[in-house]
């Protein structure tokens, strides 16, 4: 959440803020909270100091109508208490409330627009190769080389679900090794295999929720909650802790299952595994001190972009205006990989810096010195990649004449020698 000084000494400034992203959030309604608690704290506070200083008082006094009669007084003065206690209770509530509503605030630098649409390229890497037949996409492709079965994944599950099979499990699964370990023995990052079912205020602490609340599988029995990004779990790992200065910047890599139910997608990517209900992703996240983030953040696409350029297919990278940044991001870039088959740019990787958006709520907090004063962390996620549209890139790059699939040089390793997957006879 934002700081809500902030918001009490710069509304206007916050609304132009919310209003550039195209979002509501009920400001108005937290400033009227934010008064209404401070009234009330006040009176409170006045209270318990004069239930303080009368108790001395009595203390001191010898039985008698005048002791008992502040006695009697200091009962009233309890209740009071009591009942503004409640008060305020409730309205504190409402507050944090109001508060988990009001998006991220944009960076100065992210340009100003109204969604995805006016999101500026920045730049490219190596160009769209010339085949000479017509590629194939990959829901073609997968089935002719039986490595991708839709039919039994509706069977299973229903729609947008599949199944891998053979070479194409083993190269998913290949996929997630090497970028893992190019992270953790290139990048400098620490891997982390966490839970993939968290509880609720993990939710919160992320900002999944309140928003993405129709989006996510749980069971409300256990109150636990699917993830749909390991950044749920890995922004939690050190929730409520006091960090010091000299563990920052803490780097982590985890490959997770990721679980959403795509409700605001219906009708849209029919077609493949571009747009499922499970899929794997490996992550990318880091803590890091404030000065530091937007350096981080700059590192992190690098990483990302390191994973593209190994796979030796034609990338993009794209800055989201203002209306396309989402609920948490103050800044963000997505990493887009070409797809000849299905001719189009897939987003392999979004990241992310959400300042200390998610540290506040959370609790997350460094000390620059043992005696310092705590401060938030800023937190900063990034995929690093996301599947299945880092295979299906691979294997619409990848795509030969005769329908067979070379296997990427850098996979091979973890694919046991095979270079190229072809249909069984």
């Amino acid at each position: 959440m934002i700081d809500i000084q902030l918001i009490r000494k710069e509304p206007d400034a916050v609304r132009s803020a919310i209003d550039k992203l195209g979002a509501e959030a009920p400001i108005d309604r937290i400033l009227q909270l934010d008064q209404d608690r401070r009234e009330l704290l006040q009176q409170v506070e006045s209270l318990r100091q004069e239930r303080n200083q009368t108790s001395e008082q009595i203390g001191r006094m010898p039985e008698g109508p005048e002791r008992q009669e502040l006695i009697e007084r200091m009962r009233g003065v309890n209740l009071k208490i009591g009942e503004l206690e409640g008060r305020l209770k409730g309205i504190e509530a409402e507050l944090e409330t109001a508060l988990y509503q009001v998006p991220n605030l944009p960076h100065e630098s992210v340009p100003v627009g109204a969604d995805e649409s006016e999101n500026p390229v920045l730049r490219q890497e190596r160009e769209p190769k010339e085949f000479g037949f017509r590629p194939l996409p990959h829901w073609e492709l997968g089935p002719r080389l039986g490595i991708l079965d839709f039919e039994r994944g509706v069977k299973l599950s229903g729609s947008r679900f599949y199944v891998l099979k053979g070479a194409g499990a083993r190269l998913q699964r290949a996929l997630i090794s090497w970028m893992l370990d190019l992270h953790v023995s290139q990048h400098g990052y620490t891997e982390i295999y966490p839970p993939a079912l968290v509880k609720e205020q993990c939710m919160w602490g992320a900002g999944q929720l309140p928003k993405f609340a129709e989006n996510i599988y749980r069971d409300a029995e256990e109150d636990l909650w699917l993830i749909g990004t390991a950044e749920i779990p890995l922004t939690n790992l050190h929730r409520d802790e006091v960090l010091e200065f000299d563990q920052l910047p803490l780097s982590y890599a985890a490959y997770t299952p990721c679980f959403r139910r795509e409700k605001f997608s219906a009708g849209r990517d029919v077609r493949g595994i571009k747009r499922g209900h499970q899929f794997d992703k490996v992550e990318m996240y880091k803590f890091t001190a404030p000065e530091d983030s937007y350096a981080a953040l700059e590192r992190i696409v690098e990483d990302a972009s390191d994973v593209c350029r190994a796979l030796e297919i034609p990338f993009r990278v794209v800055q989201m205006v203002t209306g396309d940044l989402g609920f948490t991001a103050a800044k963000k870039y997505d990493l887009e990989l070409w797809a000849p088959g299905s001719q189009e740019w897939l987003e392999v990787s979004s990241v992310s810096n959400c300042e200390a958006f998610q540290a506040r709520r959370t609790n997350i907090r460094f000390r620059r010195t043992p005696k310092a004063k705590p401060e938030f962390v800023h937190t900063l996620n990034g995929s690093g990649l996301a599947l299945p549209r880092t295979l299906i890139a691979v294997l619409e790059n990848y795509q030969q004449p005769d329908g067979s699939v070379l296997v990427p040089a850098v996979l091979r390793p973890w694919m046991g020698g095979i270079e190229r997957i072809e249909a069984a006879p």
